[in-house]
């Protein structure tokens, strides 16, 4: 009888063994062939357990026996294209997904009045001051939103909005950039929402070019239908802008843990970038995020390093007789949120659980 396994059993071996873990309370056998890796083996033995504990915990999460048989095809037939959904997809833009422990924000900017002689005695709409938060390549979304009168009668409204910038000779241009058509009803008034995002990117790179902008909505009478000032039974209804950022908070003093990159020469346990990238998978049933970071632990927890980590010198003194001594695990996890196709063709939005590693340490 053998007793030597080829390397790829003997990991998954000691995954559902819960090596490191401690689940049964029991010390897991001496791997000579672990303890005479190269520093750069171990952490890709270590990726490959953390891709495959990953796949692993989603599916149970889910309490899915094996991923769905979704393909790319089926996805474009069954994936509707309803605002809900649109909004849900826009959260997952690239950026979101490649930043650590990145958070949104969103921010309302009320419209400010000018003075016609700020502008050359054009127009009197409008201006707005933006935060200093909001910066060219943090902005995630940006919609201006203007109520307009109802119609008279029902009615084909064009809205156009128009940027007001410097001229020649001092004087004031418009540069159009948007016009919709909608089809107005009588009664109430509406909101109508228009995406300026690369205008307000323009605003930001070049503030001097920023005169603010026109705002018309002009019905099949001629009549202007957008409210752009506070009248008289018209407060509250001026336009505004709407303004997602990906905003990054700093750490917190209490962080603790290494953080190395796949060209460090650390030996000790520290926490190391992971991509999980699930086309890559085949798991084409996840709709949103396609990648994400992971993050995964590599490294030593040598006695020496037991100042480095205080929690776990007082499990070794508490437990002197474990031969394993203590093991590089994550310390503080995160959840992901995640739209995805279940196996009856539904569409759900989840949160999955402790899908980041935010810190690593040994214990």
């Amino acid at each position: 009888m053998h007793l030597s396994l080829p390397v790829s059993l003997l990991l998954v071996l000691l995954v559902w063994g819960g090596w490191c873990a401690g689940l049964n309370g029991t010390s897991p056998p001496t791997l000579e062939p672990v303890d005479q890796c190269s520093p750069c083996d171990f952490r890709e033995h270590s990726k490959l357990l953390r891709l495959q504990s990953i796949k692993s915990q989603i599916l149970s999460i889910l309490r899915l026996e094996r991923a769905p048989n979704i393909s790319r095809d089926m996805i474009r037939t069954l994936l509707p294209k309803a605002p809900p959904l649109t909004q849900l997809l826009d959260q997952y833009d690239p950026r979101v997904e490649e930043e650590e422990r990145a958070s949104t924000e969103t921010i309302i900017t009320m419209y400010t009045e000018i003075s016609t002689v700020e502008i050359n005695q054009l127009f009197t709409c409008c201006l707005f001051s933006l935060s200093p938060k909001i910066q060219p390549r943090n902005i995630l979304s940006a919609q201006l939103w203007v109520h307009l009168r109802p119609p008279h009668e029902v009615s084909s409204v064009f809205l156009q909005i128009s940027h007001l910038r410097p001229g020649r000779e001092g004087n004031s241009t418009r540069v159009r950039v948007r016009s919709l058509k909608l089809d107005i009803d009588t009664g109430a008034g509406s909101w109508q929402s228009v995406d300026i995002k690369s205008l307000l990117q323009v605003w930001l790179r070049q503030p001097e070019n920023n005169y603010g902008i026109e705002i018309n909505a002009f019905d099949s009478q001629g009549e202007d239908l957008a409210v752009k000032s506070a009248e008289p039974g018209e407060e509250g209804l001026q336009p505004f802008i709407e303004v997602k950022i990906l905003d990054n908070p700093k750490r917190s003093r209490r962080d603790v843990g290494l953080n190395c990159d796949e060209k460090s020469s650390e030996t000790r346990c520290c926490r190391y970038p992971l991509t999980v990238d699930f086309e890559e998978f085949g798991w084409d049933w996840i709709i949103a995020p396609k990648r994400y970071r992971a993050n995964y632990c590599s490294g030593e927890c040598e006695f020496m390093h037991h100042q480095q980590y205080p929690h776990a010198h007082l499990v070794i003194k508490a437990n002197p007789r474990g031969t394993a001594g203590p093991c590089c695990t994550p310390t503080k996890m995160s959840p992901i949120n995640m739209l995805y196709f279940n196996r009856k063709e539904q569409i759900i939005y989840g949160k999955i659980p402790s899908m980041v590693v935010d810190h690593c340490g040994c214990s």
